[in-house]
């Protein structure tokens, strides 16, 4: 299996219009962050988790011209702001792209995307087949997935584990009843926003002592925003087997 960190940032992150700052000015690639999101492949399948704002970007970048699902963890614009892309996956499997999200999150792609449901929809319009989600295993070709939910401050969202991996983005507290899917883990992707404490986002020091308890063999941060300060001097900070993850990151199962 192969996962692709195709976004490491926020809305908040690298560059912030205006911001003249150390990192928004920094010329190290590994600060410049798009919306956080990644690509899981194995056998014949890819699939992402979430298709914010650079969503498009993202795929171009990565050179993807298979997709097979796309899972959402929640409906913050930047986390869907860039599905009306899948037109292009549509045109290219000749299919609606497959898009697994909760039946409150069903609601507000429905909405935000009104176009793309109405009886008679403009021709070129986006074509979605929209899933059920739901905090239980499922299988999507050759992909196990496994969703769970944890808060982002009041609202629950979904995070995920594919084989050894979790993914877990924008997130304040996880339930006691999520770590029995965090148990065994190589590799920890999680939200750690600032160094200073947020009210819907781990800090880094809470996203440390969260990677601590959940003990994967590696654990990179993510959801990164340009308040962080720069990559490099961040990681000297970090405990061993904790670093922050980057665009491009590619980590293999």
């Amino acid at each position: 299996m192969k996962i692709t960190i195709l976004g490491s940032g926020t809305s908040q992150g690298v560059p912030v219009i205006g911001c003249q700052c150390a990192v928004c000015t920094s010329d190290n690639p590994r600060d410049q962050r798009l919306r956080s999101s990644i690509l899981v492949e194995h056998g014949n399948t890819a699939i992402v988790v979430d298709a914010g704002p650079d969503f498009r970007q993202q795929m171009l970048r990565a050179g993807l011209r298979r997709l097979d699902a796309i899972l959402i963890s929640h409906t913050h614009k930047d986390h869907i702001a860039g599905l009306d892309d899948v037109r292009s996956f549509n045109y290219l499997m000749r299919q609606p792209m497959k898009v697994f999200a909760s039946a409150n999150d069903q609601k507000d792609i429905r909405k935000e995307f009104s176009y793309a449901f109405s009886d008679n929809p403009y021709p070129g319009v986006p074509e979605f087949d929209l899933q059920l989600l739901k905090d239980e295993p499922f299988r999507i070709g050759d992909i196990e997935v496994q969703p769970f939910l944890v808060m982002h401050h009041r609202l629950p969202v979904f995070a995920f584990r594919f084989s050894d991996l979790a993914y877990i983005t924008d997130v304040s507290y996880i339930p006691p009843a999520a770590y029995k899917h965090l148990k065994g883990l190589k590799v920890l992707i999680i939200d750690a926003l600032r160094k200073e404490k947020h009210i819907s986002h781990f800090s880094l020091s809470e996203a440390i002592e969260t990677a601590r308890k959940i003990g994967a063999g590696q654990t990179w941060f993510t959801h990164v925003s340009h308040l962080m300060g720069k990559s490099a001097e961040v990681e000297l900070l970090l405990p061993s087997g904790m670093k922050m993850a980057y665009d491009g990151l590619v980590i293999e199962l």
